[in-house]
């Protein structure tokens, strides 16, 4: 079975024929699509355009949850399955938001460029940290990522609270406004669907109290970058860690690359070895399914 992996790195399992392609080489990309029969998808978008020119395409399996970047129609409409591996970046993603909020907090931005220049101590009385304890954390999500991420902040003593489509019998559950009024640190873990997409618009980010710091590990359109942008600048958002953009890659120009008090990292809060041997798995097992014709794990079209 010709496997294409559209990803920049190579890899083998017994009874496959693997090839690789980087994202950003769109030519061999389709030079290689007419052979194949199952691609494993990471980011760059798959359109229908792409799947007309593979004939024998029988599965898209996402290395990852969101499938935003997947035509899902077009894909039903060719008979195409498509399947994610929900959970198998959790722990990954989980571990870097909570990277990304002490990294905010910590003033590491500033305080790792000062160091490079010579500048690190003493300093500035105005470069003052904060901590996680005694913090109210906001998960906009009550997913697995978000369920690991709770333990975590937990055990440094922040106080969690979290938000999801339905209401919970919780001490801990809060509608989407309370948590957003209660929390000093708010980090997404939701996906980007039309129900979703802006949710954390400007109206929402103002709810949250004066010096709070937005996360967001899921996907940029959640939060409204522009309102994002103008909190930051008003100085009613303390601060930001970003792995996620609503452009991505993001343009070297976007005012957010420019703050001080704000962290990015380019959507990588999952590409740790462990999530990539767990993404070979199922992986792996969709395709040894697929040839046997067995039904296909976590299945989305």
């Amino acid at each position: 079975m010709r496997v294409l992996l559209h990803y920049d790195m190579d890899h083998t399992e017994p009874g496959l024929d693997i090839v690789s392609c980087s994202e950003q080489d769109d030519e061999r990309f389709a030079e290689l699509l007419p052979d194949t029969e199952v691609l494993w998808h990471v980011l760059r978008p798959l359109t229908a355009a792409d799947m007309d020119r593979a004939p024998k395409l029988r599965l898209v399996q996402k290395l990852g949850t969101g499938v935003n970047t997947i035509d899902l129609a077009a894909a039903g409409e060719r008979g195409i399955a498509v399947a994610n591996m929900p959970g198998q970046n959790a722990q990954a993603v989980a571990e870097t938001s909570l990277l990304l909020m002490l990294g905010a907090l910590r003033r590491v931005v500033t305080f790792d460029a000062r160091t490079r220049a010579g500048r690190g101590w003493p300093a500035d009385r105005a470069l003052v940290g904060g901590e996680l304890a005694g913090r109210t954390v906001g998960l906009l999500g009550g997913g697995e990522i978000a369920g690991l991420l709770r333990g975590m902040l937990e055990a440094v003593g922040a106080t969690v609270r979290y938000t999801s489509r339905t209401p919970r019998a919780d001490p801990a559950w809060r509608s989407l406004d309370e948590l957003l009024r209660e929390s000093d640190i708010v980090s997404v873990h939701v996906p980007l669907t039309e129900e979703t997409r802006h949710m954390l618009d400007a109206e929402r980010l103002a709810m949250l109290p004066e010096g709070a710091i937005v996360v967001n590990t899921a996907r940029g359109a959640v939060v409204d970058e522009a309102a994002l942008i103008d909190a930051l600048k008003s100085g009613h958002l303390g601060g930001a860690g970003l792995d996620v953009f609503e452009r991505e890659p993001v343009d070297a120009g976007n005012p957010l690359l420019a703050m001080d008090n704000v962290v990015v990292m380019p959507h990588v809060a999952w590409l740790t070895g462990e999530t990539w041997n767990r993404y070979f798995a199922v992986a792996a097992e969709n395709c040894r399914r697929l040839m046997r014709g067995d039904g296909i794990l976590h299945r989305v079209v």
